[in-house]
């Protein structure tokens, strides 16, 4: 599929005619802007001012705007018909303020809304290694996966209160060869150690372009206050997807460390990724949003983009 045709195919007009707010225009969002371009009107937020000319190069329309400060955010209510939000929390603390600051914007809309969050699988914890579906019960770990799990709670209870059809996705490790850090090329190179296959952990992936689709048909064909598990197919260990990786780009395999001896080598954010494992069940956002994935496996996205120009 090129890039700039909608995974939804041709929309119907009353779509056509609408407009969809971007709250985090990186990478994933860029990608999501470019899908929709130029049936859909495409407006992002930014704070900053010198994101404005590529925006617009790009055929977005950008508003000025910083989620710290809820102030500037008051337009986005008159704006925002379809809203995907891809900001991530404040580094620190275990509330997500920013997205109350985008939620209390967007609740002085009179038309009920469509919106789309992208949170984390880190609001799952430590499933050590077993199965993970949308039902299972929360317990996260990390600071950074509380504050995840208190945007998904504001996001509920926002959809509850005004009728807006809020979806959730939980996403795991974000990947592409034209991402920035996208790949595990560098690691590879610089030899960063990875766990013993005893010690070993589940790890999850997702493409970047694969997840700027389910946005979009979470968008329009998720159900009201869905949640998915939006990963690609692939059941693998850490150490066994660096070792297939290094396969890859013909480098020799990582050393392997028990977890003592990794954690002396790593930093605690490092390691902090490394004290979780889970396998994602990914039946639900095929079920209900008709998502093919262009890259099932995380493998095949790494080999296509060494046959094509980085960006």
């Amino acid at each position: 599929m090129p890039s700039n045709q909608s995974p939804l195919g041709a929309l119907p007009a009353r779509f056509r005619r609408s407009r969809v707010l971007i709250v985090g225009c990186g990478d994933v969002g860029m990608r999501v802007a470019r899908l929709l371009a130029p049936r859909v009107r495409v407006l992002a937020l930014t704070s900053q001012v010198a994101r404005m000319a590529p925006l617009r190069a790009a055929g977005i329309k950008p508003l000025l705007g910083n989620l710290d400060e809820p102030r500037s955010l008051r337009r986005l209510a008159a704006l925002g018909q379809r809203v995907v939000h891809l900001a991530p929390p404040a580094a620190n603390g275990s509330r997500d303020l920013r997205s109350a600051h985008v939620l209390q914007a967007l609740r002085l809309r009179a038309a009920p809304l469509a919106l789309v969050y992208g949170s984390t699988t880190g609001v799952y914890g430590d499933c050590q290694g077993e199965w993970v579906s949308e039902v299972r019960v929360l317990q996260p770990q990390t600071e950074r996966a509380h504050r995840r799990v208190d945007a998904e709670s504001r996001i509920r209870h926002f959809g509850r209160a005004t009728g807006a059809h809020t979806r959730v996705l939980r996403i795991p490790g974000i990947y592409a060869p034209d991402r920035e850090g996208g790949t595990p090329l560098a690691r590879l190179q610089k030899g960063t150690p990875v766990l013993v296959h005893e010690d070993d952990v589940y790890t999850n992936h997702i493409h970047s372009d694969d997840l700027a689709r389910a946005c979009l048909m979470a968008l329009w064909r998720g159900r009201a206050q869905g949640v998915y598990n939006v990963n690609d197919d692939v059941v693998m260990k850490m150490g066994d997807y660096m070792d297939a990786a290094a396969a890859l780009y013909g480098l020799p395999s990582p050393p392997r460390l028990p977890r003592d001896a990794l954690a002396a080598v790593l930093s605690p954010m490092q390691m902090s990724f490394l004290a979780e494992s889970r396998r994602m069940d990914n039946r639900r956002v095929r079920r209900e949003l008709r998502l093919v994935l262009h890259y099932p496996s995380v493998l095949d996205g790494l080999a296509k983009g060494m046959s094509l120009p980085m960006a």
